[in-house]
């Protein structure tokens, strides 16, 4: 249960702090170490595969590897430390405050007719190009990064926590960091990303497809269509580029009864999506405030089944 205890203390006090500016958070530390390798690496290797490949797998290892010490000494010293090490390293792996934080702004300059500041909020949390945006696709971009973030900023980190504690949760945020800085399909990193990207599509794989029924009970709890969101979510979660970001989208459509998806503009280039969700009604200001609401009952659900199958396990370890 020590671990468990670590992750619900860790699950709070992102829920309380959130991301603090100034303070040396892993991921940045992780970025900075990514593009000095690639400088090298690139350098090394001829064939940018290839060194995308190495540049990917050792960030990896080295991440685990260092926040395994890290616990482990502090451990050796005395064990508070070594659990307060752990809860600091999986504190940071969760975004469900900050995500919170920083799509908020763009509702509240919705609701002031201040569509130029919405615009610039907005991408400051999306890819996206957002110059053009009207408010229908401004709050659609909003839902669907929530939607997504459920999912990489909670679901898989949560995840991860549990199989494999600081260690295995920050190796992950590697692998999130790293698809994030290479994982586009441009002239620079078509060949280099292709590492980081498919190590990033198999790690959220199982947490993007447990998303469905978590999001889906969410919803029920929200007073939101909860049969709605299991029945779009299985039905139009692969109606996506990525082999995961499309089935997290297609709950919360579901459960909003809004379609989302469609065409986007990055760098300037069309980018064409299939739509997800039935437009059964047009996309509201107040789906933004939804979507957070989707967003905190989908965490607090992940957190419970990890206490719940965690009692679970110990009651049965007991009566064995």
């Amino acid at each position: 249960m020590i671990l468990t205890l670590q992750i619900v203390i860790a699950f709070i006090a992102d829920l309380l702090v959130g991301d603090p500016k100034g303070y040396p958070h892993p991921v940045k530390i992780i970025a900075r170490l990514a593009l000095w390798l690639e400088s090298i690496t690139r350098k090394s290797f001829s064939n940018p595969r290839l060194a995308g490949i190495v540049t990917t797998l050792s960030i990896v290892s080295i991440s685990f590897l260092i926040v395994w010490l890290v616990v482990w000494s502090l451990t050796f010293i005395h064990p508070w430390l070594g659990c307060g090490a752990s809860v600091f390293f999986i504190y940071t792996s969760l975004s469900i405050r900050s995500l919170y934080d920083e799509s908020l702004p763009v509702l509240r300059y919705l609701q002031e007719n201040k569509l130029v500041e919405a615009r610039k909020s907005l991408s400051m949390i999306v890819g996206r190009d957002t110059e053009n945006l009207d408010n229908k696709n401004i709050v659609r971009a909003t839902v669907e990064t929530v939607a997504e973030s459920t999912v990489d900023g909670i679901i898989a980190p949560l995840f991860f926590a549990v199989l494999g504690g600081a260690p295995g949760v920050i190796a992950y945020k590697a692998v999130n960091t790293m698809d994030s800085l290479f994982g586009y399909k441009n002239d620079k990193y078509f060949y280099f990303g292709w590492a980081s990207a498919r190590l990033d599509d198999l790690a959220n794989w199982v947490p993007a497809r447990i998303s469905i029924p978590i999001i889906a009970t969410g919803a029920m709890i929200t007073g939101l269509n909860g049969k709605n969101a299991m029945a779009v979510g299985l039905r139009d979660g692969s109606n996506h580029p990525s082999p995961n970001s499309g089935y997290s989208e297609a709950t919360m459509a579901g459960a909003l009864e809004v379609r989302l998806g469609g065409n986007n503009y990055y760098s300037g280039k069309l980018n064409i999506k299939p739509y997800i969700g039935d437009d059964l009604r047009k996309l509201e200001f107040s789906d933004i405030e939804k979507s957070h609401k989707l967003m905190f009952s989908s965490a607090s659900i992940a957190i419970g089944l990890i206490i719940v199958i965690k009692l679970i396990q110990n009651t049965w370890r007991i009566q064995v």
